[in-house]
């Protein structure tokens, strides 16, 4: 798990690199995009009484995703030593903490994330326990969601020169098809998963 969270670590300061070199002096509100994020999860998830909703759990999963994506950014800012940040991490999502209901345990976080301004892992290691998200899978689409990002920035995503539906399909979806048809135990399977996107982009 270690090595993981070291590679998604890396892949997170890559990626805030290249949207910008100085991305640690912008004061940029990591803990607002996740407080964000978790308040559309329990869209996705449904917490309505007066309509019918089924929970939409590849979404809730997605959201998940992002979370921690802006999650390993907060704990990236403070300065810390990346290999002491992945160790917290490892430790905080093995002590998962939750509440009775999928929406308290959210409301909980998001109390948690304005309290702190900062990723709580526990709460966050809970949400995965309760939605059936294993580590291995958290990876699996971190490191796909990651390269799709690379790939938009790659592809005139700040310009607006991207294509964002790709024959039919949003470019999520087909990083879930390229991410189902690779190995994410393999070595490359970040360079296979942007191949696998080139390869289907239509531009």
């Amino acid at each position: 798990m270690k090595q993981q969270l070291l590679t998604m670590l890396q892949m997170q300061d890559d990626m805030n690199t290249k949207v910008h070199p100085e991305w640690r002096k912008q004061g940029f509100e990591w803990h607002r995009a996740i407080w964000v994020e978790l308040a559309e999860m329990l869209d996705h998830y449904g917490w309505k009484w007066w309509k019918h909703q089924q929970p939409d759990m590849e979404q809730v999963h997605l959201e998940l995703i992002d979370i921690f994506h802006f999650g390993l950014s907060a704990r990236l800012v403070s300065g810390q030593a990346v290999s002491d940040i992945a160790a917290e991490i490892e430790q905080d999502l093995k002590q998962a903490q939750q509440q009775p209901t999928f929406a308290e345990s959210i409301e909980l976080m998001v109390a948690n994330t304005l309290a702190t301004k900062n990723f709580d892992v526990k709460t966050f290691a809970g949400l995965m326990a309760q939605t059936e998200l294993s580590f291995d899978e958290l990876f699996r689409h971190y490191v796909g969601k990651n390269v799709l990002n690379f790939f938009r920035q790659d592809h005139g995503y700040k310009t607006g020169e991207y294509i964002k539906i790709w024959n039919g399909k949003e470019d999520n979806e087909v990083l879930m098809d390229v991410l189902k048809a690779n190995d994410a135990t393999a070595a490359d399977f970040k360079e296979k998963v942007y191949a696998g996107l080139k390869a289907a982009y239509p531009a």
